[in-house]
């Protein structure tokens, strides 16, 4: 990366109001920072960081109002197990290496540490997402080719 990609990067993290933006490369690491109040590149990221947050709640939500005999301790109990892997980088989520592939993982997989569990493309560079846990995926939060937020939430994961 030469003076003038990462002056062009550094302009355009200014202009987008983007928060954090990190490339790695073999050869070298940067990592541009600013003090602003967070805020989107585009109108669909508020929409798209909006969904999955929801989502476990609603789900919850009735079950507890359908079944208002049984305990809803073991309903929150089942959601507080799961561990949730988030993205760590903005960028667009892909759930194959090309849309010819197979999937890296489906709901009901196992995974272990380590493995590939999607790629996250960010100014045209591919990043192998690897999991940080051992366990099941139950759910897949986010659609394939979506955007997606630093710290959104991706899978979420039974470590038993």
């Amino acid at each position: 990366m030469d003076i003038k990609q990462i002056q062009d990067l550094i302009k355009f993290v200014a202009k987008s109001g983007v928060n954090e933006v990190s490339i790695e490369e073999q050869d070298f690491k940067i990592t541009i920072k600013t003090n602003k109040e967070p805020t989107y590149v585009n109108a669909t990221l508020p929409s798209v960081q909006a969904i999955p947050a929801p989502v476990p709640t609603p789900a919850a939500a009735p079950a507890i109002a359908a079944e208002p005999a049984s305990p809803s301790a073991p309903t929150t109990d089942d959601t507080s197990r799961l561990i949730t892997i988030k993205s760590p980088m903005i960028g667009t989520f892909y759930r194959s290496s090309s849309p010819d592939k197979p999937l890296f993982v489906n709901v009901g997989d196992s995974v272990s540490t380590g493995d590939v569990i999607c790629i996250i493309e960010a100014m045209k560079l591919f990043n192998e997402i690897e999991s940080e846990v051992s366990g099941k995926i139950v759910k897949v939060l986010v659609e394939n080719a979506q955007p997606v937020e630093y710290d959104q939430p991706l899978f979420l994961v039974d470590p038993n």
